[in-house]
């Protein structure tokens, strides 16, 4: 009997693992100017109610994804510093966001200084098809942000390019 009840444990834990994994992911890309950037987040799900419910001018990051810089990025008159940064997105309104990079890191529950948030040049899409897990990358640009390398946050059918050179 005690063997059968190991069993189910066992089971039942095994099948709460494996119902919504999340990763941790990384992705790393050497910028213009040999500044490496390095990109650490956790695939959680989209959560677009929550977004809608946000405040306007509200700083939003789900569950802190970080930016690492090896050096200083210039992008126009905009300094981002080398070092962490959290990303994240600002509500402008309902149809309007903007990437933004808060420098340092903020424990769970500490409110952030909203003026040290460092706001990039963005271009805000709207997908037809969710995306159901948060991606975040480095990629070339296109349109306005051609020749340039952009971060490109992923949430629901939220899109945001922000320039990086």
């Amino acid at each position: 009997m005690r063997k059968f009840g190991v069993f189910v444990l066992v089971l039942v834990g095994a099948s709460v693992l494996m119902a919504h994994p999340h990763f941790n992911k990384k992705v790393i890309a050497q910028l213009p100017g040999g500044v490496e950037a390095t990109i650490s987040y956790q695939t959680v799900p989209a959560n677009e109610q929550h977004t809608q419910g946000a405040a306007i001018g509200s700083f939003l990051t789900p569950r802190s994804p970080g930016l690492n810089l090896s050096g200083e990025l210039r992008v126009g008159s905009t300094v981002i510093p080398a070092g962490d940064l959290i990303i994240g997105v600002v509500k402008n309104s309902a149809e309007d966001w903007t990437l933004a990079l808060y420098p340092g890191q903020v424990g769970r529950g500490e409110t952030l200084d909203t003026s040290r948030l460092i706001k990039l040049d963005s271009m805000f899409t709207r997908t037809s098809e969710a995306v159901e897990h948060l991606t975040i990358d480095i990629n070339p640009g296109h349109g306005r942000f051609e020749g340039k390398a952009v971060l490109i946050i992923n949430f629901g059918t939220l899109t945001l390019h922000g320039a990086l050179s």
